[in-house]
């Protein structure tokens, strides 16, 4: 008998971006794609990252939204009007988007702002709006739960389990906080956002010293660090990246993991 679960394909985790609200040098606004399909945070450089990782905007089936943030909101927009325009002309594809219910209006008001009179009668016809705390995307269950962050923006991360049993935890935008505490004992690997160098007072992100005290306390488990301060690897002008634990691993744009119980591998 076949063992359907060995069968499944491992899923994939793509850093399309790495870098905080100010794009350091080598890096794009944070954003991370699951199985090429699902996208987290939809930034405004998110056309030239999808084209620069080779995906299609028609080949995204569902948006996940952290906050509000323009850096993490603003290309929605963009998104939309390609897959009108150029990729999905016919609108065959539907885009499925996954935030708060208090953040559909918003969305609406962004693509209005940016697009007028062009974007609603996209989003009415092609747009489904989920905003249950709980649900599926692709091979993927999802809880979303609130984090410390600027809390107009209503923060919050996803703990996500996929079909073969692989827990990734999405931590979005936040400072250290219990509800991350919480959930991370069950996780194979956490994304955590590095946003402020150390000495800068911004408890709504993480420090480098926050992330090395989490990591050396929790050396088995594997830390994908993003939305980083730093520069990217090689590049010569801007904040070095700080040294940290090797289970921390500071993430570069482009960068895709092959995700299985247990065990984190880059593609290389």
């Amino acid at each position: 008998m076949l063992d359907r679960k060995a069968n499944r394909m491992a899923s994939s985790l793509r850093f399309i971006g790495s870098g905080n609200a100010f794009c350091p040098p080598g890096r794009f606004h944070s954003c991370v794609v699951l199985d090429e399909t699902v996208l987290i945070d939809a930034p405004p450089t998110i056309l030239p990252q999808l084209h620069a990782a080779g995906i299609s905007s028609a080949a995204i089936t569902d948006l996940m939204i952290t906050h509000w943030h323009g850096d993490h909101v603003f290309g929605l927009p963009f998104l939309l009007l390609e897959r009108r325009f150029i990729t999905d002309r016919d609108g065959v594809e539907r885009l499925r988007i996954h935030l708060k219910a208090s953040g559909v209006e918003r969305m609406k008001s962004i693509c209005e702002l940016a697009f007028p009179g062009t974007l609603l009668p996209v989003i009415e016809e092609r747009v489904e709006w989920v905003v249950n705390d709980v649900g599926e995307v692709g091979q993927w269950s999802y809880e979303r739960f609130p984090v410390f962050h600027t809390p107009a923006t209503e923060p919050h991360g996803y703990m996500l389990r996929d079909s073969n049993g692989f827990t990734l935890l999405h931590t979005g935008d936040s400072g250290p906080c219990e509800t991350i505490d919480q959930r991370r004992p069950e996780a194979d690997a956490v994304i955590l956002e590095m946003g402020v160098p150390d000495g800068a007072e911004f408890p709504h992100h993480h420090r480098p010293t926050d992330i090395a005290r989490v990591a050396e306390a929790d050396s088995k488990r594997t830390f994908l660090i993003t939305h980083s301060y730093a520069s990217g690897a090689g590049v010569p002008i801007g904040f070095k990246m700080p040294a940290l634990p090797p289970n921390a691993i500071q993430v570069e744009d482009g960068q895709k993991y092959h995700l299985e119980p247990g065990n984190v591998t880059l593609d290389d």
